[in-house]
């Protein structure tokens, strides 16, 4: 997992390099030449470099220790910058895009000579392509078996698929405005370069919406992957003195971070120091494989408060804490706090 944080932060970073030097030269082409695609295109790359710098942003804040305001830490504010960003291609790239279209419809200017933009048009498109190349390699590496469109929508890291998407909505820009340059110069119809500056704008809106739906998903508290959730089901049943098991609550409180809360029942009579070692293997389990689920709680349901022979168990309902921070639920309950696994 930590390789995957180091791929998406390297991501981001490659996107806001590249991202700047485009904007400039769309701009300085978009001056010279008076096309209103090349100048939505100018806006897309900033706006995109902004951005950039948000997600960069919201991936340092997020590594920050837990305190003892924020106790699980602060992963989730890499989602809440996410959705800011999409906020942000929505309502800066998206809208003014389409408002400078429509202001070129309007009051429509012949292009000049568009060969500047063409040259400009053919560097972004380099650069926009080793963007998204160091982007998508970095998706691979968390994706899986799964195919694009699934992974992103049970991805975990925003940052990862947002500049992808981003990546994405710039190729499919500079086609357009490539197509809205040439035909508007070779019919001489302005209206054309107004239209691709809409078609432009329209393209970055839903790349945004649909940004914006998968951090909402994130930000109001997603569950881990299923097959995370079967592996804990199944190391937890398959421990010798672990007679059912309930239910397995996750949720993601960052990229690499998963809060697990763990219904396990035991058989009535069972000593307390076989249910405190049963949890440290069930915990060791979970966390070898699944090194993400660094706070584990685990309830200990239907005990009795004494065995047979008179040794000493957990009550009824017990909530074992293991992880980090575990505590116990209610007063009087038994074994103690579990260590974090070393």
């Amino acid at each position: 997992m930590a390789v995957a944080h180091t791929e998406s932060k390297r991501a981001v970073i490659a996107a806001i390099v590249g991202n700047a030097a485009i904007a400039v030269i769309k701009f300085v082409a978009a001056v010279m030449t008076g096309s209103s695609a090349m100048l939505s295109e100018g806006i897309h790359s900033l706006v995109d470099t902004g951005n950039g710098a948000l997600l960069f942003l919201g991936i340092k804040r997020s590594s920050r220790p837990p305190s003892v305001t924020h106790p699980f830490g602060y992963g989730k504010e890499l989602y809440f910058w996410s959705l800011i960003v999409a906020i942000s291609i929505f309502g800066i790239g998206g809208g003014m895009s389409i408002y400078e279209g429509i202001l070129h419809i309007q009051h429509p200017s012949p292009l000049k000579d568009p060969t500047i933009n063409y040259i400009v048009l053919a560097l972004a498109m380099v650069f926009e392509s080793f963007s998204f190349t160091v982007a998508y390699r970095a998706f691979k590496t968390t994706k899986g078996d799964r195919k694009a469109l699934s992974a992103i929508h049970h991805g975990k890291d925003p940052s990862l698929f947002t500049v992808l998407f981003e990546d994405s909505a710039a190729l499919a820009g500079l086609v357009v405005a490539f197509v809205g340059i040439f035909l508007a110069h070779q019919l001489e119809n302005p209206y054309i370069d107004g239209t691709a500056s809409i078609l432009i704008g329209s393209i970055l809106c839903v790349v945004a919406v649909w940004l914006a739906w998968e951090s909402k998903d994130l930000l109001v508290g997603e569950s881990a992957d299923p097959h995370l959730v079967d592996d804990v089901r199944r190391f937890a049943g398959d421990d010798p003195v672990v007679t059912g098991v309930g239910a397995v609550l996750t949720m993601h409180l960052g990229p690499e971070e998963v809060l697990l809360n763990l219904e396990a029942e035991f058989a009535p009579g069972t000593p307390a120091e076989e249910i405190h070692a049963a949890i440290h293997r069930i915990e060791e389990h979970i966390t070898a494989d699944h090194p993400e689920v660094n706070r584990i709680f685990i309830e200990v349901e239907s005990l009795r408060a004494l065995s047979a022979d008179g040794a000493r168990v957990v009550e009824d309902g017990g909530n074992v804490g293991g992880g980090e921070g575990g505590v116990p639920a209610a007063p009087g309950a038994f074994p103690p706090p579990i260590e974090p696994p070393r």
